[in-house]
């Protein structure tokens, strides 16, 4: 594996073997197709997607997948990520077991509408001060 910082996913993706690269892609192509809009970064090192601020985070580990979907976003499917080991902010989907990618595209679009929310009330926000 390369030590040098990814530039973008594909960099990022390039540095590990082919049968992580799979599960890497299919994860990259399951946000795209559940965030159409969002924009591709490296951020904390790691593979982004922003949508209105940060969407969702990823990244391989020698084990596990590690993703990252906010704590809200774990908070919101806590029984379905029960069986995962996690933290406030992250699960770890173990590489030795079937990735849920239909529960990584229910995440990311839970996070798609939740950044949507924050955003239209922060617009909702700024047009109020504006016309006081």
């Amino acid at each position: 594996m390369k030590t040098s910082s990814p530039q973008n996913i594909d960099d990022y993706i390039s540095n590990y073997p082919t049968d992580v690269q799979v599960i890497l892609q299919k994860i990259r192509a399951t946000i795209q197709e559940a965030a159409p809009n969002a924009t591709e970064a490296i951020s904390y090192q790691m593979p982004t997607f922003k949508l209105e601020g940060n969407l969702v985070h990823f990244a391989a580990y020698k084990n596990h997948i590690g993703f990252y979907p906010t704590p809200n976003g774990i908070e919101e499917f806590k029984a379905e990520l029960s069986k995962y080991k996690g933290a406030k902010g992250s699960v770890q989907f173990p590489l030795d077991q079937p990735m849920p990618y239909d529960l990584i595209r229910k995440i990311t679009v839970y996070r798609v509408k939740e950044n949507a929310a924050k955003a239209a009330a922060k617009d909702a926000a700024k047009a109020k001060r504006k016309s006081a």
